[in-house]
């Protein structure tokens, strides 16, 4: 595994004192080439650690597959100097992406769905239906998961730079979190670590990130039978128009003892 932070020189600016220079940490921000049977798919810029379960998460939200059976093998590649290009080899019978896909992917840390080329084609990917899970949730509960994700992003105590996406059930206790420069890395890195402990679907849990609720998360966790998406910032018009259109509760500004509840109020008890 790559370094996942580093040390840089910085001048540091006070008003009300003397400037000085010294050591920074800062989040790692790399390459990670995807390949399937060595074809290369897409390059996404992540933060190197769980790359394994980042590429088992991406797979799964694009579609290419469904559970950890349909994944025979993943490796880093001996022909790169850094492990920064990682090969997937697809069980018998599942078939490989399609051509179109590398085409529709590009290369940066802030998009998650580039493979989709249409919203329609998103709204139908619906592996799970997640409108008919029956959780019911506290919202004194809901209340704590900032704090608990705060708690346990320890990457982010020392730079401050990184993203988080953490797995709770329904009672707050924290299955899964992961980091990442990327939103959408840390929910498929979340994702990944689910299907390759063959959790899918995801019923019961609240998929909680530490950003905003964009369209793309919403998918990401609509595709893995998460319920319920709850973010610490605003959701996109686009977000809430998914999670009502899949029955997923939304909820954004969860702050405090506050939060907006966007879609699915019934899942919250009085």
């Amino acid at each position: 595994m790559g370094r996942i932070t580093v040390r840089r020189p910085v001048l540091r600016i006070s008003t009300s004192g003397p400037r000085g220079r010294r050591p920074d940490t800062l989040a790692v921000e790399e390459p990670l080439e995807i390949r399937v049977a060595g074809k290369p798919l897409t390059i996404t810029m992540r933060t190197p650690g769980d790359d394994f379960d980042l590429v088992a998460g991406f797979l799964a939200a694009e579609g290419v597959i469904g559970a950890a059976d349909d994944l025979a093998a993943m490796r880093y590649c001996a022909d790169t100097a850094e492990q920064n290009t990682l090969d997937v080899a697809l069980a018998p019978g599942v078939p490989p992406p399609d051509d179109s896909m590398t085409r529709a992917f590009t290369t940066t840390s802030a998009c998650g769905v580039c493979g989709k080329s249409t919203v329609e084609a998103l709204r139908a990917d619906r592996p799970y239906e997640v409108g008919d899970d029956p959780v019911r949730l506290a919202p004194g509960v809901l209340a704590t998961l900032p704090d608990r994700l705060r708690e346990a992003q320890r990457v982010f105590d020392r730079t401050g730079g990184l993203h988080a996406a953490g797995l709770f059930d329904a009672a707050g206790t924290l299955l899964a979190l992961r980091e990442d420069v990327g939103r959408h890395n840390a929910v498929d890195k979340v994702v990944g670590w689910a299907l390759r402990q063959g959790r899918l679907p995801l019923t019961g849990t609240v998929l909680m990130v530490s950003g905003r609720a964009s369209f793309e998360l919403t998918q990401k966790a609509m595709t893995a039978g998460v319920p319920v998406l709850a973010a610490v910032s605003a959701p996109s018009s686009l977000a809430v128009d998914l999670a009502e259109d899949a029955g997923m509760t939304l909820i954004g500004f969860l702050r405090g003892e506050t939060m907006n509840v966007y879609t699915g109020a019934e899942r919250l008890t009085p």
